[in-house]
């Protein structure tokens, strides 16, 4: 039976679709706008076949690519045929024929990496979430960031390059072990390299040093329902593509105009745009911890704002103890029986709180309370990104906290009572929607108004929150301030 068992992984499934696909629009007018796709197959060990199973073994997928048609739907219009990347892959070494997941895992990696082309990019995917993302001067080291930012995750994942795979980085990539690795180009030598792990799908796409060129291009999703029912929308592109979008933000409330008065360092900016743009390929309402174009902690989407804030941030100490382990024993840490050695490493982790103090929090979603905020706050984050142009009712106590501003608020951490003077919390925005934090028994956004958004991650506009930097950071209003701004 165990054996059965793992011959499903290993059996490529016959499939019954067809070689070619149409999609058809018709609009009110009966006039037709269709899409046609034909099967794509990939010949290996000479055996011709495309997918070799779907989510699952077991499971008949296949694989098309668009070779004609155009979809115009009021203003947007769907991306030209002929421009493939991940759906017309280079096999150039594979021990097998690559599987669903292997291809979405692919795809996703360069609807993250098309956002940065002027920098050594690595990005690492496993089922459709990046566990490791990171930039560097060298593809070798931007690709070592990644891995080591969790490499746990990283064990069997698809890894994505945004340049030519020299030695240094095949040698690095053939010494773990992944499923796929995707790149523009492999220099001379590297695929002897890389030919060490027999299994390794070995992957050229040319296109990727094209891929700039795919931002803002837009397909339509299809999500069917299990009555057989579809639900169409454009995909989701992100307009925050520069720092320089993200501007200081101002709200009003009862009349009153408040701003903030320190902007994010440069380098600040730097994070929040790399994570924001990381973050435009997680699964919807996520929280990742950023810190020197690097990821620190990823929560993927959960179904609460403080719970993934959470996960992110115990990812980030376990992450960073297993690196601490492997870099210096050579070993995981969850293998280390040594128990000096163990705490010794924790140790060292709680103080370095999980490398998080100095990062950047990102969300993909609003925080509709401070509490999922302060959970980065606690560990020492810097700067905070999240979704603006949400609505929100006036929070509960809003009116008694404004009036009773000089009240003491503790601290969030050690509950020693202590007034926020003099410090600055400074928020930016893409638009003219900011965010105030303002504390009682409840905290809330005020978002003045109604904005549109595109997709359900990383939406069109951003609220930006830097702090400054102390060794506590209390929490509330004092002095007749909100967060250093005057009522």
């Amino acid at each position: 039976m165990a054996e059965d068992l793992k011959k499903m992984y290993r059996t490529i499934v016959k499939d019954h679709f067809p070689p070619r696909m149409e999609i058809a629009f018709v609009g009110e007018d009966d006039q037709r706008q269709t899409l046609f796709y034909e099967r794509v197959a990939w010949t290996v060990e000479g055996e011709a076949k495309g997918l070799r199973y779907g989510e699952n073994p077991g499971q008949e997928a296949a694989l098309y690519r668009l070779v004609n048609g155009n979809l115009v739907l009021a203003d947007t219009q769907t991306i030209q045929p002929g421009r493939y990347l991940a759906s017309d892959i280079e096999l150039l070494q594979s021990g097998k024929h690559p599987g669903k997941t292997n291809l979405t895992d692919a795809d996703n990696a360069l609807n993250i990496l098309r956002y940065f082309n002027d920098t050594p990019t690595a990005v690492i995917v496993k089922h459709n979430n990046p566990c490791g993302a990171a930039q560097s001067d060298s593809l070798a080291e931007a690709y070592q960031r990644a891995y080591m930012a969790d490499r746990v995750a990283a064990f069997g994942g698809c890894i994505a390059l945004n340049r030519a795979v020299d030695k240094a980085t095949a040698e690095a990539v053939a010494d773990q072990y992944a499923e796929v690795v995707v790149a523009p180009a492999y220099e001379p030598g590297t695929l002897d390299i890389l030919g060490r792990r027999k299994n390794l799908r070995v992957i050229r796409i040319g296109a990727i040093d094209k891929l700039q060129e795919f931002v803002g291009q837009r397909v339509v999703d299809f999500k069917s329902l299990i009555d057989g029912g579809v639900i169409a929308q454009w995909s989701f592109a992100p307009v925050t593509l520069k720092p320089s979008d993200l501007m200081l933000a101002t709200t009003e409330y009862q009349g009153q105009t408040y701003k903030i008065e320190r902007e994010p360092t440069p380098s600040e900016r730097e994070d929040l745009l790399f994570g924001w743009l990381v973050e435009s390929g997680i699964t919807s309402n996520s929280v990742i911890y950023v810190k020197d174009r690097c990821t620190v902690g990823i929560g993927t989407g959960e179904q609460d704002r403080v719970g993934v804030a959470e996960i992110a941030r115990d990812k980030a100490y376990r992450k960073l103890a297993d690196r601490y382990c492997f870099e210096e024993l050579g070993i995981a840490f969850n293998e280390l029986e040594d128990e000096e050695k163990q705490k010794a490493i924790e140790e060292r982790v709680r103080t370095e709180k999980g490398g998080l103090p100095g990062a950047s929090m990102v969300s993909d979603a609003f925080f509709p309370f401070r509490d999922g905020v302060d959970v980065g706050i606690r560990e020492g984050v810097q700067a905070v990104v999240q979704r603006a142009g949400h609505h929100l009712q006036v929070p509960l106590g809003l009116h008694e906290t404004a009036h009773h501003a000089e009240r003491t608020h503790r601290l969030a951490r050690t509950g020693e009572e202590r007034r926020n003077d003099g410090v600055k919390r400074t928020f930016a925005a893409l638009n003219d929607v900011g965010m105030v934090l303002i504390e009682r028994e409840q905290v809330g956004a005020i978002l003045q108004h109604e904005a549109e958004f595109a997709g359900n991650n990383a939406g069109a506009h951003a609220n930006v929150v830097t702090l400054d930097k102390r060794d506590h950071v209390a929490v509330g209003i004092g002095d007749g301030h909100v967060n250093g701004v005057a009522f």
